[in-house]
């Protein structure tokens, strides 16, 4: 789970003793809750480190940076002393658009919040991976492109174990995990997530990917940019193929669980508003994705995901009228995932079963 630290909540006053995270200054208590509860579940996190408090950048908003490094280095040094559990840590989100980082240049970030939180985490955790980037998929109004952002922290000597990037589709309407992004453009989405990989070995060749936020929200509840509920459940599952074929990609990210009650925010949960499942919540925990086909033989890649599924043998279901009947059984490999060639028309529907887990429905195409 990625879960965000913001400075301009945590210090709203400038610490005495910035390094110290037991400085009164500093409010760790909404951050404490949430972060006790992951740990006690064994759930891993990805800790971002986003937001500027007014005194430490002019009395700007908290999307201007600061006017120092150190400031920044201090707090990216109390955080790591307060939670030395974590292991994964992301520096800021998506700078490369104006809404999220002023001034939006790749020196800036990298000079007064990359380089300084990189030095201050790795001083404190043993072990520790800090991602740099965390790249939108475009720069939009007064941006900077993914591909000249990274290029840019590449000549401003960025230091980072990761790069991190949110290969959200540019238009989810035409474009889906595996097909259709634009090849030639300075943008990065999931479908052309290659042009990240080759920048990265080049850029940065010990650095690994982490894909930092991903989805596509559904229709409903969003009837512009929402695609049906069954497309949404498909995406996931390619994605997660996607992104398990990809050199280099560690982890991905889904954004988010819950549909945002507000209908100009995000509507990608696997849940609704009202905590009903979507096709979307069973593709998470076992995707199942098409990945070729060859006249009537088709390929499928699948994965047990939730904890449920772990260990368990598989089966490959295919829908007859309102049964589901074994279509094959299946020996996850490590990690879960499975591959299966067959003779499928198209039309067939299939899922992945395991336990008390059973996956969406993917209809063969």
């Amino acid at each position: 789970m990625r879960f965000t630290l913001h400075w301009d909540q945590i210090a709203a006053s400038e610490p005495a003793s910035p390094t110290d995270p037991s400085d009164p200054a500093y409010d760790w208590s909404a951050d404490d809750v949430v972060l006790a509860g992951l740990h006690a579940h064994g759930i891993d996190v990805l800790l971002q480190l986003v937001g500027t408090p007014s005194w430490a950048n002019g009395g700007h908003a908290a999307n201007y940076a600061p006017t120092s490094a150190t400031t920044f280095r201090s707090f990216a040094s109390a955080a790591a002393h307060k939670y030395p559990w974590v292991r994964r840590w992301l520096i800021w989100n998506e700078p490369n658009q104006v809404r999220w980082l002023r001034p939006t240049t790749p020196a800036v970030y990298t000079s007064r919040l990359l380089n300084p939180a990189y030095a201050a985490i790795h001083a404190a955790i043993p072990g520790a991976q800090v991602a740099g980037g965390g790249t939108a998929p475009r720069g939009s109004t007064g941006g900077v492109s993914p591909v000249a952002w990274l290029l840019g922290m590449h000549a401003a000597h960025a230091q980072l174990d990761a790069y991190a990037h949110n290969p959200y589709p540019l238009d989810p309407k035409r474009e889906s995990p595996l097909t259709g992004g634009c090849a030639q453009c300075t943008t990065i989405t999931m479908a052309t997530i290659n042009k990240l990989v080759t920048l990265v070995a080049r850029n940065f060749p010990r650095a690994r990917i982490w894909l930092t936020e991903y989805g596509y929200q559904s229709n409903p509840p969003d009837r512009l940019l929402g695609v049906s509920t069954a497309l949404q459940a498909r995406y996931i599952s390619e994605g997660a193929y996607a992104a398990y074929r990809t050199p280099r990609v560690d982890l991905l990210i889904h954004f988010l669980y819950r549909d945002e009650p507000e209908i100009a925010r995000f509507q990608s949960g696997l849940v609704t508003i009202g905590n009903a499942k979507k096709p979307a919540y069973a593709a998470f925990e076992a995707p199942l994705a098409q990945t070729a086909r060859t006249g009537t033989r088709v390929s499928l890649w699948g994965q047990l995901r939730a904890p449920a599924a772990s260990g368990l043998p598989a089966r490959l279901e295919r829908k007859v009228g309102a049964t589901w009947r074994l279509l094959a059984s299946v020996r996850p490999s490590a990690g879960g995932f499975i591959r299966w060639t067959g003779v499928l028309p198209r039309g067939a529907v299939v899922r992945l079963h395991a336990g008390s887990i059973a996956g969406a429905a993917l209809s063969i195409h």
